[in-house]
């Protein structure tokens, strides 16, 4: 993408907002996609989050002041919205957020674009046993591979707490994976 400064500013003339919110979501779609599924774990409700992200990003766009990388900002938001969304439904299902990641887990196995495997979804057990700060920071290292400066940009969290928290999940998840 250009220059970051210049494509903000793009973003926020209304002369060239529409060609540049394009472009913002044809670099963003797919990686904030993943993103999301990786929180939420289920595609129909992964394309929810990101088009609730999106509408999100669009309104608030003249509130983004440049203190951090738009990368980190888009992420903060689809973060933010994808653990909203599933409280909200887990809530609405009369269910813990826990037992409400459990079910979706279980749901996975018939999901028709879920291409783990057995081992995939132990593994997707595993990480729901974490507290929800370490599932973040592991999925998002794990899964997407950021580095700990931008996930520490997404979360507001130090690095070395991350370092931390993603060293804690690591045990954890190799545990219950011995385990089970």
């Amino acid at each position: 993408m250009l220059d970051e400064q210049a494509f903000i500013k793009d973003l926020l003339d209304p002369k060239t907002q529409n060609k540049a919110f394009q472009t913002l979501l044809s670099s963003y779609q797919k990686p904030l996609y993943s993103h999301i599924r990786n929180i939420v774990l289920n595609h129909d409700d992964a394309d929810d989050v990101l088009q609730n992200t999106f509408l999100k990003v669009f309104q608030h766009l003249k509130n983004f002041k440049g203190e951090s990388k738009l990368f980190s900002w888009l992420y903060r938001i689809a973060t933010n919205e994808a653990i909203t969304f599933l409280n909200a439904k887990a809530k609405r299902n009369g269910m813990t957020s826990e037992n409400f990641q459990q079910k979706q887990i279980e749901s996975l196995k018939a999901d028709d674009y879920f291409e783990g495997d057995e081992i995939q979804l132990k593994l997707q057990e595993a990480i729901a046993t974490l507290p929800e700060k370490q599932q973040l920071v592991f999925k998002m290292r794990y899964f997407e591979e950021l580095k700990y400066e931008e996930l520490s940009e997404i979360l507001d969290t130090s690095v070395g707490a991350l370092k931390s928290s993603y060293h804690y999940a690591v045990k954890k998840v190799e545990e219950y994976m011995l385990k089970h």
